[in-house]
């Protein structure tokens, strides 16, 4: 019997930052481990992510500076993924956030909430506040 398949989805959160400091806290083991992990740990290039109760390895597969960056789950399928895009509107200063990523189709309201909790957290520690979100 064939496992069920990971869905893509993509969230935006929009907000006033500075693209460097947010891609800071998107790229790099402390700036991550402020917001999206308990510990972060890159040692030969493999971010090494721990939670409470468990650990994911993951690679970078693209990342353009203060752009996107995109990785890739080191033990998951090849098209399974999760990045991280910036779009900023110079006028405003108005930052979106674009997060892709996967998720069986039944967890995909709890991985949502998941980014929401962890995106709030975010933005405390970069002192933004959110404008909206899709």
């Amino acid at each position: 019997m064939k496992s069920p398949c990971p869905k893509k989805y993509v969230l935006e959160y929009i907000f006033v930052a500075s693209p460097k400091r947010l891609f800071y806290h998107l790229s790099t083991e402390q700036g991550l481990s402020e917001w999206y992990a308990d510990k972060v740990i890159l040692k030969d290039n493999i971010f090494h992510f721990s939670w409470e109760d468990s650990e994911q390895k993951a690679t970078i597969v693209h990342k353009k500076e203060n752009e996107y960056i995109c990785f890739k789950w080191v033990d998951e399928e090849a098209d399974n993924f999760f990045e991280f895009r910036i779009s900023s509107e110079s006028i405003s200063n108005e930052i979106t956030l674009i997060i892709t990523d996967f998720a069986l189709e039944n967890d995909i309201k709890y991985a949502e909430m998941t980014w929401n909790f962890a995106i709030k957290k975010l933005l405390r520690g970069i002192g933004a506040k959110l404008i909206s979100t899709s």
